[in-house]
């Protein structure tokens, strides 16, 4: 098992690292390297609840004093337990999908079957998620981290 060096990790995390160095970190299965990952966002984030998984860019379940696991923005915004959808309680903006600037015309989603739901955190305003869905779908619930 290889240990890599804070400084690459963090590198990383900050997107500054070679795509050649990001391809060796993806090839080498180091178990070890999940633990070094969350105590390098422990000290970014400086929470004294313990961070127990990354769930996507600002978002991490952490563990409160009361012993309970929640998502957490990185701003510090609590969406509940980690287990239920923490897009039920984002700010939801759900835009046209021919209201873009890449998909335009004919090349963009028929409204009248297709939105664009944007999810914002409500402590910061930060764009957590877009899901292109069905018109009525339902929110999607990526995954549940098993922790």
């Amino acid at each position: 098992m290889a240990n890599y060096a804070d400084d690459m990790i963090t590198d990383l995390l900050d997107r500054k690292l070679p795509l050649d160095q990001v391809y060796t970190l993806q090839s080498d299965k180091d178990l070890g390297r999940r633990d070094q990952v969350l105590a390098l966002w422990q000290r970014r984030l400086g929470w004294t609840e313990p961070v127990l998984a990354v769930i996507q860019e600002h978002l991490f379940v952490v563990e409160t004093a009361s012993g309970e696991r929640v998502t957490r923005c990185d701003c510090g915004a609590e969406f509940g337990d980690y287990r239920a959808n923490w897009k039920e309680e984002a700010l939801v903006y759900e835009r046209n999908p021919r209201d873009g600037e890449i998909y335009v015309g004919s090349h963009a989603a028929d409204p009248d079957w297709q939105i664009l739901r944007e999810f914002y955190c409500p402590g910061c305003a930060t764009l957590l998620d877009v899901e292109p869905v069905p018109v009525g779908y339902p929110f999607i619930h990526s995954f549940i981290p098993e922790l």
